[in-house]
């Protein structure tokens, strides 16, 4: 039998790479739609050029897109602009690829007659609703256009899934962390920024009290969840949080990665930002019940972070 051809866009991002690795070890053969703008081919330097192809190239064009999509079984959409503070300061730019990119994704794979797409979106649809932990039944109230974006795409995905044989299934990712995340892009994540600040032993910058607390899971834990909503029978359409269902401090996670690296780096304050979410945990019970488990605790995600770090210096 033929092996069955997957698609990837974003993969050679962050999480993406981690997910085009995966795939390939799993024997798919992998397709990459990305434009290079935070992704990098070096990061995919450890997959065999054979097993994969790489398309450069924006999700915001529809004709790149189904030709991307051409012949896959199943599409991955992890490509977007992640960042809460770009989507309020240039709202039409990030959605333009983080919700008419997904639509273009969409009509693509419905055109196309791809049999599933899994969609990246965020914890960020929750927006700042007081009640923990966050569940996928409760309502969603984004409070950035990054979050709004996520949760449009969402919606629309469910239609597509009601008006054709395309099944959907989204995956809201709550704060991913590992190798490959940039530090130094505009996009970082928080556990990148505060590994390269203490590496470096300069102070992190925490905007607010730093008692803001976010559910932090590592990167392979999220990709399992990925293949697990790839390929479960009895899922055709859902969303699942994507988290470990525990939530840590700013203050913690400094104080964590000083443990790791024998400092005593201390964080500077400045004012909240716009957008931010004040505490965010995950209800992982939905994904539980597929028979996803998280094996990665933040400890020894931080301390096989810091490792990695030091095999790039």
């Amino acid at each position: 039998m033929d092996k069955q051809i997957v698609l990837v866009t974003g993969g050679c991002g962050f999480i993406g790479s981690h997910l085009v690795e995966k795939l390939v070890q799993e024997n798919y053969y992998v397709r990459v739609l990305d434009n290079l703008s935070t992704g990098k081919l070096d990061n995919l330097s450890t997959v065999p050029p054979d097993k994969v192809e790489v398309i450069i190239g924006n999700v915001t064009d529809f004709d790149t897109v189904k030709n991307a999509v051409h012949n896959c079984t199943y599409v991955f959409h992890e490509a977007a602009i992640p960042s809460v503070p770009q989507s309020i300061a240039d709202p039409l730019s990030t959605g333009r690829v983080n919700y008419s990119g997904t639509l273009n994704v969409l009509e693509a794979s419905r055109q196309s007659h791809v049999r599933r797409v899994i969609f990246a979106s965020s914890a960020a649809v929750y927006g700042d609703e007081p009640t923990l932990p966050k569940h996928e039944l409760m309502l969603a109230s984004p409070i950035s256009p990054y979050g709004a974006d996520k949760r449009a795409s969402e919606l629309m995905g469910l239609v597509y899934a009601q008006i054709s044989d395309l099944e959907f299934v989204s995956l809201r990712y709550f704060n991913v962390f590992g190798p490959r995340q940039d530090p130094s892009g505009s996009y970082a994540g928080v556990i990148s920024i505060f590994c390269n600040c203490i590496q470096q032993s300069t102070s992190p910058t925490i905007y607010g009290d730093g008692l803001q607390s976010r559910d932090f899971i590592y990167v392979s834990d999220v990709v399992k969840a990925n293949l697990i909503a790839m390929n479960h029978p009895n899922v055709r359409t859902g969303i699942f949080n994507v988290g470990r269902g525990e939530s840590v401090t700013l203050i913690d996670l400094i104080n964590t990665l000083n443990l790791l690296t024998n400092k005593n780096v201390q964080a500077t304050h400045q004012t909240s930002r716009s957008g931010d979410i004040r505490h965010s945990i995950a209800d992982i019970s939905a994904l539980k019940a597929l028979g996803w488990t998280s094996t990665i605790s933040i400890y020894d995600g931080l301390a096989f972070l810091l490792d990695s770090l030091k095999t790039e210096i």
